[in-house]
């Protein structure tokens, strides 16, 4: 007998295309609710960093390409971390920066373009005087070694210090946030490292300093604990809320004193991962000074920014100069 099967398909098929425009993607998250999606803002003519998120949320870039992403606090600093996100400042303006609130000492400085590694120039300033003073090496935030920093070696060496603000970005400087990303981004961490340990090599062996320090702000602060981590011949390490290493295997290799300055609003470097930091210091029995300022933001140290918040500038810039006193002439 043969049986028959009378099978009936019916297939329906949508030929049409189901694009996600902001008018389908906003309803289905509820973190657009009473706020355009980022794409949709940048459309409207606003520049991605100064894209708004709604209420919870914060503003990151994505470190590939510079678009906006809103996201939960709870979630930046590993998505920096990992590199797929960088933070979101201002762009850099060069005028009323405010930098008279960081005293000056009681030297003379003299300054000069230095080559200190390959083809890479540095800006030295130091005292006038004759004598014998500890070197630092000052690396820049992500905007390359501007005239803020510039500025800043020469107060510092007003205090009776040879400094060395270095330039990771073989002469480059960003003044926009993209431009920013783009020198970060391009940024090779070994060659890093090998540029600042050659401008330790450079002031140790040119200036007859008998010991050394090192700091930096922003990307310049993970640069000197990467610097610490790589160099021996330190004797003390000056973070400004730079990206952290909290493995004590790493962190092994540091025998000098350390002084870390944070915000306690800053989502990318937030409190819990700066204690996590202390907390290793101090099981290794490394020396430290962590402040955590509460109420301000990351890059709050910078004259030039929008963020500045010149009170606790102030503060933090007393206790730096007061942690290289102790441990770099004592």
């Amino acid at each position: 007998m043969q049986t028959r099967v009378l099978l009936v398909v019916f297939v329906i098929t949508t030929l049409s295309y189901v694009q996600l425009t902001d008018s389908v993607f906003a309803p289905s998250h509820p973190e657009y609710v009473g706020v355009d999606p980022p794409l949709k803002q940048i459309r409207d003519g606003v520049d991605p960093t100064n894209v708004t998120c709604t209420e919870g949320l914060e503003l990151v870039l994505k470190k590939s390409n510079g678009s906006p992403a809103c996201l939960k606090p709870s979630s930046i600093a590993k998505l920096i971390e990992r590199g797929w996100a960088i933070h979101v400042l201002p762009d850099y303006k060069d005028e009323n920066n405010n930098s008279e609130i960081f005293a000056t000492g009681i030297y003379n400085v003299e300054t000069q373009v230095v080559n200190y590694f390959e083809s890479t120039n540095g800006y030295l300033a130091k005292p006038t005087d004759e004598g014998q003073f500890p070197g630092i090496v000052m690396i820049h935030e992500w905007w390359g070694l501007n005239d803020n920093i510039k500025e800043m070696a020469e107060k510092l060496a007003s205090h009776g210090y040879v400094v060395l603000a270095v330039d990771l970005y073989n002469g480059e400087v960003a003044t926009t946030s993209d431009q920013a990303r783009q020198l970060i981004t391009s940024f090779d961490t070994d060659a890093g490292i090998k540029n600042m340990n050659f401008a330790t090599t450079y002031v140790q062996e040119n200036h007859n300093v008998e010991k050394l320090g090192s700091i930096g702000w922003c990307f310049g602060g993970g640069q000197s604990l990467n610097l610490a981590l790589n160099n021996e011949d330190m004797d003390a390490t000056v973070i400004y809320y730079g990206s952290l290493v909290a493995e004590q295997e790493s962190l092994s290799a540091i025998s000098w004193p350390v002084l870390g300055i944070f915000a306690g609003l800053d989502q990318g470097i937030p409190v819990e991962s700066i204690n996590d930091f202390e907390s290793s210091l101090d099981e290794l029995d490394i020396s430290n000074e962590i402040h955590i300022y509460p109420g301000v933001d990351h890059a709050f140290a910078n004259p030039s920014g929008e963020r500045y918040a010149p009170d606790e500038s102030k503060d933090a810039w007393q206790k730096t100069l007061k942690f290289l006193e102790s441990n770099l002439r004592s």
